[in-house]
C-alpha cells in the first residue's frame, strides 16, 4: 500500500518546543561566554584604547580597530558552532560529540583566521588570538557542561526527552527497554511498544511500557502516544519493506528514525556505514590500536605519571607514614595481576588491609550470596580492612602507588580492571578480550558503580572501552575519576 510522504516543512509540535528552548538557551549563553573572552582578552591585551588591526602591505585595506575586529570574530565563532549542529539535540546531553564539535569549529575558525591575516598581510596581535582561542574553548565547555547537568536532572524526571515508540521481537525491544531506562540522561523516554502479534493493553515483561499493538499499528501508536522517535529494534519480524515504509510515513522534521542494531558497546571510529547496491550497511571493525595510538595513549601515560608522583610526593610520604604507625605490616601491598595480553604483574598498592588478609578471604567469600558478582568478590565493611585503609579506599588514595606501575608500563591510567589470576580461570572465552588494552588504574568500571556493579555489567564496560578506546575517553574518565575522589558516594569501597 504506497504511503503518502510527509511535508519537508512543518511547525514546532508542543511536544518538540524544549528543544528549540534549549539550542536558544545554548545560543545565548555561547553568545555571552564569547562577548566575555573575547572583549575581556582585548582588554587585558590591549587596555580600553582604539587599538587598530594594521594592514602591513595592502593599502586597499584600511586599519580595523580591534573593538570591531572582536565583533567580527565572535560572529563568526558563532557562525562556526551553528555550522557544525554543536547545539543539536542529537548530541546534547551525552557523549563527548558535543564536545568534538565545539573544539573543532573553534579551531577551524582561528585557523581561517591565520590564514586570512597571512595571505591580506594584515598584523593581528598574536598574543590577543593565542589566549582567546583556548580560554574561549574553556568557557565553552564548561557552560554546556553545566547545561548537561541540569539537562541529566530534568531527563531523570522524565523531561526534555524523546518520546521513544519501540518496534521490533519482544526480545529486543525488551532489552532496549532496559538500557534505555538504566540510562535516562541518553535522553529517550519510552512511550510504547510495537511487537509481532502484540496486543493492545498488554505490557512489555518486566516494565511498565504499554504495547500498541503489532507492527501494523505503528501509525496509530505514534498518535496516541504523541511519540518522536520510532526505534526499530530488530527487522528479522518484520515485513519487507516494512522500515522503508516506516521512514516514509514519519513527519519531517519532528519525528526521528532509529535504527538499533542487535550488538551493543560498540561505537565512535569502529562503526562506518558504507552504501552497497543501495543497501546502507553498517561495517564494524575489529578493535585494534594503531601504533600512534598506542605511542600516544604511553606518552600521556608516562608525562601524567611522572608528574603526578613528583606532586603528590608529599601525600605519598604522608600516607607511607600513616600506614606503617597505624598497624604492623609493611607499607605496600603487592598483589600479582594480570594484564596486557594476559601477563601477569605485580601492582601496588598503599596496604589498607591486616596483613593476614588474604588467609581470611576464603571465609568472607563463603558469606557473600547476594551481591549479585559471581566473579568478583565485594563486601561492604568488609572487616579486613584497617582504620586509615578505610578513609584511603573511600578516597582512592590506597591506589596512589599504581602510579609507578604506570611508569613502569604494565599499567596505564585509564584501562579496565586488573583482574587476580583466579579471576581468570573463571571468564568465559570472550572476556578476554579485556586483554587487548593493558589495565588502568581507574576506568568506566570504577566511574559507573563501582562495588555496586555486577559482574555482566563490569565485563560490560570493561569490552566497550577495549573496543571503543579515544584519548578524549581517557580524559573524561580521569576527569569523572578526580570528582568521584574528592566526593565519594555510597559505592567507594
Amino acid at each position: 500500500m504506497p504511503v503518502t510522504p510527509a511535508p519537508t516543512t512543518v511547525a514546532a509540535h508542543p511536544r518538540d518546543r524544549w528543544r528549540l528552548r534549549y539550542r536558544r538557551n545554548l545560543f545565548l549563553t555561547d553568545l555571552a561566554a564569547l562577548v566575555w573572552v573575547v572583549y575581556g582578552t582585548q582588554l587585558i591585551w590591549f587596555g580600553t584604547g582604539n587599538v587598530a588591526v594594521a594592514a602591513n602591505k595592502d593599502g586597499r585595506i584600511t586599519d580595523l580597530s580591534y573593538w570591531i575586529f572582536s565583533a567580527i570574530l565572535i560572529v563568526a565563532w558563532m557562525w562556526a558552532l551553528s555550522f557544525v549542529d554543536s547545539r543539536s539535540d542529537r548530541v546534547i546531553g551525552t557523549g563527548s560529540q558535543e564536545y568534538v564539535r565545539i573544539i573543532d569549529s573553534s579551531f577551524r575558525v582561528f585557523g581561517a583566521v591565520a590564514i586570512l591575516a597571512f595571505l591580506t598581510q594584515i598584523d593581528v596581535a598574536r598574543g590577543y588570538l593565542l589566549i582567546s582561542l583556548p580560554a574561549g574553548i574553556a568557557v565553552l565547555i564548561f557552560t554546556r557542561w553545566l547545561w548537561r547537568q541540569w539537562l541529566i536532572v530534568q531527563r531523570s524526571q522524565g523531561k526534555y526527552s524523546a518520546n521513544v515508540l519501540l518496534v521490533g521481537s519482544l526480545t529486543s525491544v525488551t532489552q532496549l527497554a532496559r538500557e534505555f531506562a538504566r540510562t535516562p540522561s541518553a535522553g529517550y523516554r519510552v512511550v510504547g511498544a510495537c511487537v509481532p502479534n502484540g496486543k493492545i493493553a498488554d505490557v512489555i515483561p518486566g516494565t511498565t511500557i504499554p504495547v500498541m499493538g503489532h507492527v501494523g499499528d505503528i501509525g496509530r501508536a505514534l498518535s496516541v502516544t504523541g511519540a518522536d522517535t520510532v526505534a526499530v529494534t530488530s527487522a528479522d519480524e518484520l515485513p519487507a519493506d516494512k522500515v522503508k515504509q516506516i521512514s516514509w510515513s514519519l513527519e519531517a522534521g519532528r519525528q526521528h528514525l532509529v535504527l538499533a542494531p542487535s550488538i551493543i558497546d560498540i561505537a565512535g571510529p569502529r562503526l562506518h556505514t558504507r552504501p552497497v547496491a543501495g543497501l546502507p550497511l553498517i561495517h564494524v571493525e575489529t578493535p585494534r590500536f594503531s601504533r600512534g595510538q598506542v605511542f600516544l595513549k604511553r606518552t600521556v601515560d608516562l608525562v601524567a605519571s611522572v608528574t603526578g608522583v613528583i606532586l603528590l610526593s608529599p601525600v605519598l610520604a604522608f600516607l607511607a607514614i600513616a600506614v606503617r604507625l597505624s598497624s604492623t605490616g609493611p607499607v605496600f601491598f603487592r598483589q600479582t595481576r594480570v594484564g596486557y595480553h594476559g601477563n601477569e604483574f605485580t601492582m601496588i598498592k598503599f596496604r589498607s588491609m591486616v596483613v593476614n588478609a588474604e588467609d581470611l578471604l576464603h571465609d568472607l567469600a563463603a558469606q557473600q550470596r547476594d551481591s549479585g558478582n559471581e566473579v568478583l568478590f565485594k563486601m561492604k565493611n568488609d572487616p579486613r580492612v584497617t582504620p586509615i585503609g578505610r578513609v584511603m579506599r573511600k578516597f582512592s588514595l590506597d591506589e596512589l602507588p599504581q602510579l609507578f606501575n604506570v611508569i613502569g608500563g604494565s599499567m596505564s591510567l585509564v584501562g579496565p580492571r586488573p583482574p587476580l589470576p583466579s579471576e581468570v580461570a573463571q571468564y568465559a572465552d570472550h572476556v578476554h578480550r579485556r586483554f587487548l588494552a593493558k589495565p588502568g588504574i581507574t576506568g568506566l568500571w570504577q566511574v559507573s558503580g563501582r562495588s555496586s556493579l555486577s559482574w555482566e555489567e563490569s565485563v560490560r564496560l570493561d569490552l566497550s572501552y577495549v573496543e571503543n578506546w579515544t584519548l578524549l575517553g581517557d580524559f573524561v574518565i580521569l576527569g569523572k575519576t578526580a570528582r568521584a575522589a574528592l566526593a565519594p558516594g555510597d559505592t567507594a569501597a
